[in-house]
């Protein structure tokens, strides 16, 4: 049975915005798959792995309606791998074929019936709307700073506080925070959740119409984002976040602005003689003048030199230099706003004239 004829590409963009989340090698082996199913000549695609499920609208279809599941990221290898093109799909026996051109490809199929869904509470707590652009910016400000594998499992994730008009986003591996805020058209409640760090770069993937809205629905144990013919479902992550306000440092007295790129090279090029394994830099700041030092055990040492306005006293302090770039590769702005206390102290990055992005570094002893 003829169940779908399209054009390559329009299956195949659909289904690479599902396929992300499929584990390889699960437990349950039909979560490697992805759902496909046809209502009314509409498709729809749907993956999962139980913590997180995206569906989108795949091509229409003339076929009568239908549920089957079939191996993800063998469609999507063999989808990538034809030329431009019509392709077909037939469903025959409990078999797929994949038809294109000369091309033929049997794929073997599980009944949908066994293919698990999230429940979903559709009780909305709250909801707004903004601009993908917005929210894609936001991400790209404090998504590296999650943590990765962390045993305080509510670091491994991204905090999402809404209040009144403020939306804010957190995210801290206990070394380095990140934060980026922006104002919304609407009046929500106070609400925090914790995204798990999957759903953050599922997310930010998926973010690439920026003048086009997504929306933001938080449910009862679970939050729904609606960007375009996408709907990401995420649980969420049960744990208390750190209060993100205490560690801010307010009085921090060694203040300059410094041009991003410039800085960035800087970093980079003295980050090729950095101890592979502690990644550490020595700053030293003093009157006109920031060097960036590392070296390793080879007794290797770069060193950079910048200018910079500032004439306050002489201040050397270590840092991971990883952390430093971080910041810099993801915050597009010419210049950045240095406020550094001693060489103990946290030291704060901000955008000039913007209350709505810092970065919290911790220093580290060279």
């Amino acid at each position: 049975m003829l169940i779908l004829k399209a054009q390559r590409d329009s299956l195949l963009k659909p289904l690479q915005a599902v396929t992300g989340i499929v584990e390889r090698r699960h437990t349950l082996p039909i979560l490697s798959n992805v759902l496909l199913e046809n209502q009314n000549g509409q498709t729809k695609i749907l993956a999962t792995d139980l913590e997180i499920q995206i569906d989108t609208i795949g091509p229409a279809s003339d076929a009568e309606d239908f549920r089957i599941t079939t191996n993800a990221k063998k469609l999507q290898d063999i989808l990538r791998a034809l030329p431009e093109g019509e392709v077909s799909l037939d469903w025959d026996n409990n078999r797929l074929v994949l038809k294109a051109g000369k091309s033929r490809f049997n794929l073997q199929t599980l009944p949908a019936d066994e293919f698990p869904l999230m429940n979903i509470d559709d009780d909305i707590r709250a909801q707004f709307t903004l601009s993908q652009e917005t929210f894609r910016e936001m991400l790209s400000q404090v998504q590296y700073s999650m943590a990765v594998q962390d045993i305080r499992y509510y670091l491994n994730g991204l905090l999402m506080q809404t209040e009144g008009d403020q939306l804010r986003l957190v995210a801290t591996d206990g070394h380095r925070l990140a934060y980026a805020a922006t104002t919304i058209e609407a009046d929500v409640p106070k609400t925090e959740v914790i995204l798990p760090r999957k759903t953050v770069l599922e997310l930010f993937k998926l973010l690439n119409h920026p003048q086009d809205a997504i929306t933001i629905e938080f449910l009862h144990n679970q939050v729904r984002f609606r960007c375009n013919d996408t709907v990401i479902v995420s649980k969420i992550i049960d744990g208390k976040f750190p209060d993100y306000n205490r560690v801010i440092p307010l009085d921090n007295d060694k203040i300059f602005l410094v041009n991003r790129t410039q800085l960035l090279g800087a970093l980079e090029r003295a980050a090729i003689l950095a101890n592979e394994k502690f990644r550490g830099a020595r700053l030293q700041i003093q009157a006109g003048l920031m060097s960036v030092t590392c070296n390793n055990n080879e007794q290797e040492e770069a060193r950079e030199e910048l200018e910079i306005a500032y004439q306050g006293d002489t201040l050397e302090v270590g840092f991971n230099i990883n952390y430093l770039m971080d910041v810099l590769r993801n915050v597009h702005s010419e210049d950045l706003q240095l406020a550094f206390g001693d060489a103990n102290r946290s030291t704060l990055f901000t955008i000039p004239n913007n209350a709505n992005f810092k970065y919290i570094v911790m220093p580290m002893r060279i």
